[in-house]
């Protein structure tokens, strides 16, 4: 399969993209930062920040360039491209305006960024009132004719992916069993919708004895969060290790889309023990069916921290769309074909 489009790989690479100068007050910086450097395909590159509460250091490995008052000096100084205003600025409404004005006579952008964050684009509305551009932000939805019709694909798309892999799930049972002693599917409790356990499906990667092992190895984690994670997990079969990399131990799933247990993409799906530790904002995890597949998948895997693993989960539960899924679907293959970019292991 093709990589990405050659716009897209120069900037990951940090070409092609806009000079962003950053303001606001520190939390905010730091938040578009992480923000922006979550998106590198989207083009910006942050050179620096003007920001009052902080005159020098960095913000989120981002040098810190002068208070905001310095704005229009500093992106002429740098280069800018863009100038992003968040909504902590204390530039006011009449200092936003001056700063417009006095960027008409320069090639610089200005961006004002809300503090509304990880809502897509579809929720939000612009409804101008006498000049004041109001957002209007629509409330997620959990159900009606979309979910519906998601649902019957789901299960459609699952029957005949097993058709279609049978050779292939056939050829992983046969390794592992060769390999080792002991099943070949692997039944584990999760969590889906609603906080309803069911018995996820997996071929067996690990010795048989693995979960008798796991307090042993509790000094060793190297997960994120609640979850557990090994590099080199000693309880990896040869076959178990290349079956994971290449997400193939993930296939007996597709038996739990059919079953309408899971999802073919949504948020990770939980153990008990992790659900057990969940605040109140996580759980809202549990307000859709988990997935084979995800926005945590696609976008780091194993490389992820507890904290952008639950923004990830929690931005696809209330942004969902038809198209996100099969835009999550189409990069899914990539990251199978590419495991050492997305952190697989």
């Amino acid at each position: 399969m093709a990589g990405p489009p050659l716009l897209v790989r120069q900037r990951r690479q940090g070409a092609l993209s806009d000079r962003v100068l950053l303001v606001g007050n520190r939390d905010h910086v730091a938040s578009l930062v992480v923000a922006l450097g979550r998106a590198p395909d989207a083009g910006y590159q942050v050179v620096g920040a003007c920001v009052d509460d902080a005159r020098e250091g960095r913000v989120a490995g981002v040098s810190i360039l002068g208070p905001e008052s310095d704005v229009l000096v500093k992106a002429l100084e740098h280069r800018a491209d863009v100038v992003a205003v968040s909504s902590s600025a204390g530039l006011g409404q009449a200092g936003l305006r001056r700063l417009g004005w006095a960027l008409e006579s320069t090639d610089i952008d200005l961006v004002v960024a809300p503090g509304i964050m990880d809502v897509a684009g579809p929720r939000v509305l612009t409804r101008p009132v006498q000049g004041l551009p109001l957002l209007h932000v629509e409330a997620p939805r959990f159900g009606g004719p979309q979910l519906v019709l998601k649902n019957v694909a789901d299960r459609i798309a699952a029957v005949l992916a097993l058709v279609l892999l049978s050779p292939v799930m056939l050829g992983v049972a046969l390794a592992i069993r060769r390999e080792s002693d002991g099943p070949v599917l692997f039944r584990q409790e999760r969590v889906g919708r609603g906080g309803r356990s069911f018995g996820m499906l997996k071929f067996r990667s690990m010795v048989a004895d693995a979960e008798t092992m796991l307090p042993a190895l509790r000094v060793v984690d190297e997960g994120a969060g609640p979850l557990f994670k090994m590099r080199n997990d000693p309880r990896v079969t040869r076959v178990g290790a290349f079956i994971r990399r290449y997400s193939l131990d993930e296939l007996p799933q597709l038996v739990n889309v059919v079953r309408g247990e899971m999802s073919l993409v949504g948020p990770r799906p939980p153990l008990p023990r992790e659900v057990a530790t969940y605040e109140a904002d996580v759980r809202r995890r549990l307000l859709v069916k988990p997935g084979l597949t995800g926005l945590w998948q696609i976008s780091g895997r194993s490389n992820l921290s507890w904290d952008e693993s639950v923004r990830l989960d929690l931005y696809y539960v209330e942004n969902w769309t038809p198209v996100l899924d099969l835009m999550i679907l189409w990069r899914t293959v990539q990251v199978v074909l590419r495991p050492e970019e997305y952190g697989a292991y």
